[in-house]
């Protein structure tokens, strides 16, 4: 280009200089849109940069400063934490000459520190930087500094930094999305949900018109974290299904919304799930060096394991969390990581003074570091140690704290419950507890995430369930027993039951609930309802749990019992016949059919084998509100229902057992044994049978499966389907089998295939022989075929065949066929 009459050309050294701080400030602006590119781009200007004598003095060390940071950003993109700080500390270095470069280098360098460990060094760098950087990046030096002041706890500072920001930021798409991102996680953490969504949602549009697709996912994989904490448990799932997938290249951010939703299982008290997810990200987030975010996630990990029972390990876990979160000065965090060591105390014995002053210690430091849910939820656990103690008036003064200052409202009535409680007045008590249930609308629960999955406001319902058994009332028992349940599935709470619904009641009802360690039956018949204490849970529990033992055992054929050897070989008449008397014994044998809603481990107890329900059509239930008011259900099929069979792999007799289901129905099929087949058979059949290998898994009832000729087949892959058969025989070992730390959910792939809308299931809940569930479900078809309720038709099977180990689960009392 010739140069203008009174002007001077540029030395050639500086117009090619010129042209790569070009080219590295576009890989600056690439990174945030397609790093692997920004990379590229700025490998490129480093080696031409270097080539031409480019150093800190030299004419290219401005552009080879600008390609390292360009470097470096992209590095962080992608998950290196420890790359990106090493590139942005020689851009510093290659800037010497530069003073308005070296400050934005450190100003990136202030995010990765933050999130590398160090967010008070991480402020210490944001003031060095400020002194010589202009206008627009003193904004963009305010989100960074944003992002180090929420690991500092600063939640209410952040929000100040990117209040600032956002205006300055208007043709700034990348950095306008950061300060609303940041923004939108401050006020989460502020409990501003409403402001929150809105910043994250801006963020998202902001980033997605940008092109930067990555960005708007980020601010998207937020919205389970935001969700779990506002207590919208079916919006976390649903939000962490739509973004997980769209994070594969990005491990580090991948971690953090695992992290994120892991928060919202520990929520929805699946444990198991939270624990395994955790582990993942905690691997991630070492890998990749950010070591900010690893405290957080080994607190949730402690979570999990107190919910899965074992508590000194928690403890140990929340210590190592505690200390970390020391090590990086983030004291507005340590609170947290005291909680929940001192609710693991708490599981571990009964509470003392020094765990009551520790309590109220934990609580106070939780409110006045910004955390003010926690602590109005740890004022209800202090609360109830207090009453346990014998100092009513410090529980009062614990409640009176949460009714003033509690933001949830199942949290403010939970309170105003126990304190109406603590004088004394039951009805008082039941009554606001009601109204918390009713406080917030329910949302159901996301079928195929329901397994276990608890409300909010479950612990609310508790404590109701635990206040009518104090009253004594049957009715009233049995009211909040289906509210409890009501709530962990996210369905309006039932209104109070009574003598009316007496009327049309054919068989029997037996609902059991616990307090603690005592265990209750409420009985339902068509003449009255009855209270029956049953003794402690843990000796039931345990019973049930030989049970299941000596049917392993002996389906094993670990015991050397012949392979058509009843279950007394084992020992096991003499456990059932005790488990009988003590639930039966104060009951007497119930009026057909029996509907058994049960509570705990007692779950997955194969009932039928009860000395007092053998022979009679047995069902075990999620919940009985369905049946105490005559829920209609669809009528049998007038000619009948189209029937699918699937052969699973591995199994003798499977090909002849599938082939005698198919015989014994007018419309039937089979179907091959993979995904794509079954899946496509719920859209069309009415009963399903699958004979296959199965396996329950007890701590993660999400990830019970089947196993087809193309792999197992998950509990968690049956969300895509949109209907589901009136019946499904799953004749495979433990489908019915999963650990149950709330009530109102059936247990394991059975309870997947109910909460998606199947009728009624029948399933294993312990291993069974190939050739005796052969012969069972012979029998149990002939008689499904001429009229029998799966009930009546698998009581009948098994008083011919002899096998044990099936259970019906679900609405077992409806035809499918006309009778005979």
């Amino acid at each position: 280009m010739a140069a203008r009459p009174g002007m001077s050309a540029p030395p050639p050294a500086a117009s090619h200089a010129a042209r790569l701080v070009a080219r590295a400030e576009a890989a600056v602006r690439l990174s945030g849109r397609d790093p692997g590119r920004a990379l590229a781009e700025a490998a490129a200007v480093l080696a031409e940069g270097r080539a031409t004598g480019g150093a800190g003095a030299g004419p290219a060390g401005e552009a080879i400063s600008v390609a390292l940071r360009a470097s470096a950003l992209a590095a962080r993109e992608l998950g290196d934490l420890h790359l990106a700080a090493r590139r942005l500390h020689q851009a510093v270095a290659a800037a010497r000459r530069h003073p308005r470069r070296a400050a934005q280098a450190l100003m990136s360098l202030v995010t990765v520190r933050a999130q590398l460990g160090d967010p008070q060094g991480a402020l210490r760098l944001a003031d060095r930087a400020e002194r010589d950087l202009a206008a627009d990046d003193r904004a963009r030096l305010d989100v960074q500094r944003s992002v180090a002041l929420i690991l500092l706890g600063r939640h209410r500072d952040a929000v100040r930094h990117c209040d600032r920001a956002v205006p300055a930021l208007r043709g700034d798409p990348r950095f306008l999305a950061g300060a609303l991102l940041n923004r939108g996680l401050a006020r989460a953490y502020l409990e501003e949900y409403g402001a929150a969504e809105r910043d994250l949602s801006a963020c998202a549009a902001i980033a997605r018109a940008a092109g930067m697709e990555h960005v708007a996912v980020l601010a998207e994989s937020n919205l389970p974290f935001l969700a779990a904490r506002r207590g919208d448990i079916p919006a976390a799932f649903e939000s962490y299904a739509a973004v997980e997938g769209s994070l594969r290249g990005y491990p580090e951010r991948l971690a953090t919304t695992r992290t994120d939703f892991a928060e919202a299982l520990i929520a929805a008290r699946l444990p198991g799930e939270a624990h395994a997810l955790l582990d993942r990200a905690l691997a991630d987030l070492a890998a990749s060096g950010s070591h900010a975010s690893i405290p957080y996630a080994r607190l949730l990990l402690a979570q999990a394991e107190l919910l899965l029972g074992d508590a000194r390990r928690a403890q140990a876990t929340a210590g190592i969390a505690r200390s970390e979160l020391e090590r990086q000065g983030r004291t507005a965090w340590t609170p947290l990581a005291t909680e929940v060591i001192l609710r693991a105390r708490m599981a571990m014995g009964p509470p003392d003074t020094g765990l009551l002053a520790a309590l109220l210690s934990c609580a106070a430091d939780l409110a006045a570091h910004g955390w003010p849910a926690a602590s109005c939820a740890l004022r209800l656990r202090a609360a109830e140690a207090a009453v346990r103690l014998g100092r009513p008036a410090t529980a009062g003064a614990q409640l009176d704290l949460v009714i003033a200052r509690s933001a949830r409202p199942e949290i403010r009535q939970h309170a105003l419950a126990m304190r109406r409680r603590l004088a004394g007045d039951l009805p008082g008590a039941l009554e606001a507890a009601r109204a918390g249930l009713e406080a917030r609308p329910p949302r159901p629960v996301p079928a195929a995430l329901r397994v276990h999955a608890a409300r909010p406001a479950d612990d609310l319902a508790a404590f109701g369930l635990a206040t009518a058994l104090e009253t004594g009332e049957p009715w009233t028992v049995l009211t909040w027993a289906e509210r409890r349940r009501a709530a962990v599935r996210g369905t309006p709470a039932p209104s109070a039951f009574g003598p009316g619904h007496l009327a049309g009641v054919r068989g029997t009802l037996i609902e059991l609930v616990r307090d603690e360690d005592e265990l209750f039956a409420v009985v339902v018949t068509a003449r009255e309802c009855l209270l029956r204490s049953l003794g402690p849970y843990a000796e039931a529990a345990e019973a049930a749990a030989r049970i299941r033992y000596g049917l392993r055992r002996r389906n094993l054929r670990d015991c050397g019992e012949p392979a058509g050897g009843g279950p007394a070989g084992d020992g096991l008449a003499g456990e059932l016949a005790a488990l009988d008397g003590r639930v039966f014994g104060a009951l007497g044998a119930p009026v057909p059919p029996v509907v058994i809603v049960p509570t705990g481990a007692l779950c997955t107890l194969p009932w039928p084998l009860l000395p007092s329900l053998a022979g009679r059509p047995v069902t075990v239930a999620a919940e009985g509100t369905s049946w105490l008011t005559g829920a209609p259900g669809p009528g049998p099929l007038p000619g009948g229902p189209m029937v699918v069979a699937v052969a699973g792999p591995g199994l003798r007799h499977a090909a002849a057992e599938a082939d005698a289901v198919v015989r014994a129905h007018r419309a039937a099929k089979r179907v091959g044994a993979v995904k794509r087949e079954l899946l496509g058979a719920l859209g069309y059949a009415d009963v399903l049978h699958v004979a296959a290998h199965g396996a329950g898994s007890p701590a993660r009832p999400m990830h019970a499966e089947i196993l087809l000729e193309d792999g197992p087949l998950m509990s968690y892959e049956l969300r895509e389907a949109e209907r589901m058969p009136r019946l499904v025989v799953l004749s495979a070992c433990e489908t019915g089998m999963a650990h149950a730390p709330v009530d109102g959910a059936a247990p394991g792939l059975a309870g997947a295939f109910l909460d998606q809308g199947a009728g009624c299931v029948v399933a294993g809940v312990v291993p069974v022989r190939d050739g005796e569930a052969f012969a069972l479900m012979t029998v149990f078809h002939a008689e499904l075929a001429e009229g029998r309720t799966p009930a009546e038709a698998l009581a009948v099977a098994a008083e011919r065949t002899g096998v044990p180990g099936f259970v019906c689960f679900g609405a077992g009392h409806r035809r499918l066929f006309p009778p005979a």
